[in-house]
C-alpha cells in the first residue's frame, strides 16, 4: 500500500505550509497557513492549526480509501 506523508514547511516564523505527499506519484497538496492575522490576506490562507487539521483529514481520507480499495485483510 502506498503511504501518505505530511511535511511542515516554515521558512518564515509563524508562516508556512503543510504538504501532503503521495508515494504513488500524484502531485502534493499544500495547505498554506499564517498565524499572524495581519498577514493572512489570501482567502485560502488558514491558521496553523486549521491547516494541520485539513492536511490530516486529507491524509486520513486517502488512507481509508486505499484500505477500502485493497479489500478486507486476508481476503
Amino acid at each position: 500500500m502506498d503511504s501518505v506523508r505530511i511535511r511542515k514547511h516554515e521558512a518564515v516564523p509563524q508562516c508556512g505550509s503543510y504538504e501532503v505527499c503521495f508515494d504513488d506519484g500524484r502531485p502534493s497538496v499544500y495547505f498554506y497557513w499564517d498565524d499572524v492575522a495581519g498577514r493572512r490576506l489570501g482567502p485560502d490562507r488558514l491558521t496553523g492549526a486549521e491547516a494541520l487539521e485539513r492536511a490530516r483529514a486529507l491524509a486520513r481520507a486517502e488512507r481509508d480509501a486505499a484500505t477500502q480499495k485493497a479489500g478486507p485483510a486476508g481476503g
